[in-house]
């Protein structure tokens, strides 16, 4: 017995829904449903979810400047662990290089290894070429620049010897 006809039933097929892709821009653009972000599992399909992953961008952002202070802290704890320890000068006072415990390193290492992480993930966001995810970086950056580098080394600074740190960089 043969089916495949259906009796003359073959035009009550389900109309098929408009297939949803990741829209590839690598020019300047403004779009909104259709984005992916960094991953085709991260698809924006309405403007809400334009908002909230904005912010989720945002909040990346900001979390790399507080990686980037934790960091910063951490060195000068241990910096102050070692000098305490009497390690880091030589004979005539000046500062040598010291051997970090494995403890530290490791940990300075982790925290260097989320920094290059979320430097390059950030970095693929700015790749889409959307001004909205674009902004949504520089303003993370912005705030939590903002928020976790209240202090400045002015007297390093007008003495050329201290840099006021890279920015959001890559690596």
């Amino acid at each position: 017995m043969d089916h495949g006809d259906h009796g003359g039933h073959g035009g009550h097929e389900m109309p098929s829904m408009p297939t949803r892709r990741c829209s590839m821009n690598m020019l300047w653009n403004t779009q909104i449903e259709d984005t992916c972000i960094v991953f085709r599992s991260w698809h924006i399909s309405s403007t809400t979810a334009f908002v909230f992953s904005c912010l989720i961008v945002v909040a990346l952002g900001v979390l790399y400047e507080w990686l980037r202070r934790a960091q910063s802290n951490l060195d000068v704890k241990i910096a102050a662990s070692l000098s305490a320890q009497g390690k880091g000068k030589g004979r005539s006072g000046e500062h040598t290089g010291t051997t970090v415990p494995l403890t530290a390193r490791l940990t300075r290492a982790f925290l260097y290894g989320l920094t290059v992480f979320l430097s390059f993930f950030l970095m693929l966001v700015f790749m889409t070429y959307n001004a909205y995810l674009i902004l949504a970086v520089v303003v993370g950056a912005a705030i939590g620049h903002f928020v976790f580098n209240p202090q400045m080394d002015v007297e390093g600074i007008l003495a050329g010897s201290s840099a006021s740190g890279k920015g959001m960089a890559c690596h």
